[in-house]
């Protein structure tokens, strides 16, 4: 789109063929004695030690799992284990490569790369620095407990013994273990160690460090983040997806001179064959070497190398040069690190998909084995140094794990006497100021043509005469968002806004036009057409402590991001104990006229997911300044558009829409029309049929209804919706969503209970049929309409004011269930 770059015909219609860079495969030619004049023999040491910790605390958990007991300590484990045994030379290599600046994201599978990050943190920090973190972490909490229960013979060893107590604390579900008891297993992370957060879902972190990797370069951070997945995750999108967003061409075509360069994040997967029991080479994946996909995504085939990962050290060179590539700005980059799982995929794992011959092959390439004797040979150790090593470990293990299981050490959730306490980590409810002065990339704002045509438009959409103005000469709802928006994006520098068609377009409806003038396009940039990347790197950026404003253009492509929405966005914050904050907010149209694919209300969908604040505004005043309050938040944020109402004028707040700056709190529905009769709560465009039904309720009926817009789904006060049923007797809950399952039923259901002794009738919801959405021609029979509301206030709550049928609805509800329609 951008006119800076040409599509020239004369050159995309000549013939020619593609030639594809050499991947490396084990192209490690380094030897002990280079290694030993390099590192240091303590180094190469201490390698071997963070290997055999890695076994050995990952041998401790799979023991718990199989037999409930280990080295004399009995322990219930209830929790998963999925083991990373065999797997100790690629993420011990990894972390020797890397600083405590460099920041790893991880899988399901990740115990073994959180301990090896967090060891050669600990060994790279000074004392000082380590203690300084420690005491930080929970008040100093945490490190009290470990001097008190372990010890340690010098700053270092504490640290360690902090480092595998507040893991395990968590993998128990502690609540000093370092997320709280919040994460557990699979979602560990200490952050000051470089270690962020694990993932459950399978290759989820690959957009997460792409947009953590984002924000870094954008900040000018140091370091390097790595997307820590499996040859497995090569199956699924979000993976392709991630590797596009982060190789994008824009970085270096388009992109301000200070921010050209690739993405600093490096893919690396941790390749032992198998994704759970499925074979990838030869049987699930079409790839021969895993290195081999990244000839698909750049020119550059994303420097991608297959590294024995069985060998520390050859996994160390890899991961050095790879960094040295990336903080030149030349990422992405991925690493296929073959290596071997000697656990099973869990300890439920009987491996009947692989052979007897297969795993005692690979016995021979056991990475402490492996690596032990070349120390041995090499004259660093000898064996009796190696065994007494192996005992020293085990005991570390043993007393950390005696403490972790002792109630006075590792601390044990009491929900019973705290029964709301996982309920009040859903959400930070905080607000963030914005500076006064504006960031120095953005242009004024009135040398916009937008800007300078909104100033002439009036504030209010009706004429003195009560006429409605045209979407010409009043401020519309696509305006008041787009103040907000341009608010923020002044004012706050971390804040990044993109999506599908989000720059030159103004994004597909309009909201954003006039933008591109002012902003570069590290501010606002186009993405690929990728929602699950688009969501997914939003998140990361959010980790990182940036702000992101994302949109998927239709509330229909939500399905294509709905892992990263509803396990990602919404989660992060709460099973991090309020570690993390995630400022994300995602804007969703929900179109009109485009049929069953581009037009539902999934509203009800969102709302459910545990841990997002949801808002649907359907007036310039609300949207405005909900949109305000959205981008303020340190929660994440869904935002419903109606594509219908983008050119509404303000009709109901006194003066119009306020020039400045101001924000409106969530949860609390507007009273957009008093009556004493009825109460009709509404969401979204329903409000304006609620209105005019008021309207011919009045005139035709004599009833007055009282109209009340809900604005917010999550949070939701109830308290101005009782007063009003306390009033009236009777309620009528009207959206355009599908009926079955939807927001309103929930509404409906809870209002049923808090107001039971007031209602006169049963409250009434009224939706659209639970069909698909039908296209233009067919709409006015689909969505509820004027007639249909005053159907059922005079046919169900006033049948004394019954008339002729208004609506398109002759239908029986009762006679339709039955038929599941």
């Amino acid at each position: 789109m951008p006119k800076e770059i040409l599509v020239d015909p004369s050159l995309f219609r000549k013939a020619g063929s593609l030639a594809f860079p050499t991947i490396p495969v084990h192209a490690y030619a380094g030897d002990i004695a280079s290694e030993r004049a390099v590192r240091g023999d303590a180094r190469l040491k201490d390698v071997l030690r963070h290997m055999m910790i890695v076994r050995e605390f990952e041998t401790m958990l799979g023991t718990f799992k199989a037999t409930g007991a280990y080295s004399g300590i009995e322990y219930a484990y209830k929790g998963p284990a999925h083991l990373s045994i065999g797997h100790e030379g690629a993420a011990v290599g990894a972390a020797l490569a890397l600083t405590p600046d460099d920041h790893i994201f991880g899988s399901h599978r990740s115990h073994g790369e959180f301990i090896a990050k967090g060891l050669a943190a600990i060994a790279d920090l000074d004392p000082a620095a380590l203690r300084a973190i420690m005491e930080h972490h929970a008040g100093g909490s945490l490190l009290a407990t470990v001097e008190t229960h372990l010890g340690g013979a010098d700053a270092k060893a504490v640290a360690e013994n902090f480092l595998l107590f507040g893991l395990l604390a968590e993998i128990f579900m502690r609540g000093n273990g370092f997320n709280g008891g919040m994460g557990g297993s699979m979602h560990a992370f200490f952050l000051p160690f470089g270690a962020y957060p694990n993932n459950a879902i399978v290759g989820a972190s690959s957009g997460i460090a792409t947009g953590a990797a984002l924000r870094r370069k954008l900040s000018g951070s140091k370091g390097i983040t790595v997307a820590n997945s499996g040859d497995g995750s090569t199956g699924c999108g979000l993976v392709w997806e991630s590797m596009n967003f982060a190789a994008m061409a824009q970085f270096e075509t388009l992109w301000t001179d200070a921010q050209k360069g690739g993405l600093p994040v490096l893919f690396f997967f941790n390749n032992n064959f198998y994704a759970m029991g499925g074979q990838t080479i030869g049987e699930t994946m079409g790839w021969d070497r895993l290195s081999r996909i990244g000839a698909s995504v750049n020119p550059a085939a994303l420097h991608a190398e297959t590294v024995d990962g069985t060998n520390p050290l050859a996994v160390a060179d890899a991961v050095a040069r790879k960094r040295a590539l990336l903080l030149e700005g030349r990422g992405p980059a991925l690493l296929d690190v073959e290596c071997y799982r000697i656990s099973g995929h869990s300890t439920t794992d009987a491996n009947v998909y692989r052979s007897r011959e297969e795993m005692a092959a690979w016995e021979a390439h056991d990475p402490i084995t492996s690596f032990s004797t070349t120390l041995v040979e090499a004259g660093v150790m000898s064996l009796e140094d190696v065994q007494a090593m192996k005992e020293t470990v085990a005991g570390t293990i043993r007393a950390v794990t005696a403490a972790a299981v002792d109630p006075k050490a590792g601390t044990i959730i009491d929900i019973h006497s705290n029964p709301t306490l996982i309920g009040r980590l859903m959400f930070s409810n905080e607000e963030i100021e914005l500076p006064a002065e504006p960031a120095p990339d953005v242009k004024a704002p009135d040398t916009t043509a937008r800007v300078r045509q909104n100033a002439k438009k009036s504030r209010f959409g009706l004429s003195p005469e009560g006429d409605k103005l045209s979407p010409m000469r009043a401020i519309t709802l696509r305006d008041g968002l787009f103040e907000a928006i341009l608010h923020h994006m002044v004012h706050d520098e971390r804040l990044i806004a993109y999506g599908e068609e989000c720059r030159e377009w103004g994004g597909a409806f309009g909201v954003y036009r006039g933008l591109s003038d002012l902003l570069p396009h590290q501010r606002l940039f186009n993405s690929p057409i990728s929602e699950a990347a688009i969501v997914s790197t939003a998140v990361g950026y959010a980790m990182e402590g940036g702000r992101a404003l994302i949109e998927l253009m239709y509330g229909d492509f939500i399905g294509r991001a709905g892992d990263e929405i509803f396990n990602q966005m919404a989660k992060w914050q709460s099973m991090s104990a309020g570690h993390l904050k995630l400022p994300v907010v995602l804007r969703c149209s929900i179109g009109s006229k485009y049929g069953a694919q581009h037009s539902q209300d999934w509203t009800a969908l969102v709302a459910h997911i545990p841990g997002l604040k949801v808002i649907y505004p359907a007036t310039p005043y609300d949207a405005k300044g909900l949109m305000a309050s959205a981008l303020a938040s340190q929660d994440p944020v869904v935002v419903f558009e109606s594509q219908r109402l983008y050119d509404i004028g303000e009709q109901f707040h006194e003066g119009g829409v306020p020039e400045d700056y101001y924000r409106i709190p969530f949860g609390q529905p507007d009273v957009k029309r008093e009556g004493e009769d009825v109460t009709i709560l509404t969401i979204g465009p329903s409000l304006y049929a609620a209105l005019a039904a008021a309207d011919q309720l009045q005139e035709t009926h004599g009833l007055s209804a009282e109209v009340i817009d809900a604005r917010t789904l999550v949070p939701f006060d109830y308290a101005a919706v009782l007063a009003s049923v306390k009033k009236t007797g009777r309620l009528l809950l009207v959206s355009e969503a599908s009926e079955r399952g939807s927001f309103l039923m929930t509404l409906s259901s809870n209002i049923t209970r808090f107001a039971f002794g007031d209602l006169k009738a049963p409250p009434r919801v009224l939706g659209s049929p639970n069909w698909i959405v039908p296209g233009a021609e067919m709409e006015s029979t689909y969505f509820p309409q004027v007639g249909d509301i005053i159907d059922i206030v005079t046919g169900e709550f006033y049948p004394e004011k019954k008339s002729n049928r208004r609506g398109v609805r002759t239908w029986d509800d009762l006679e339709l269930a039955r038929h599941s329609l």
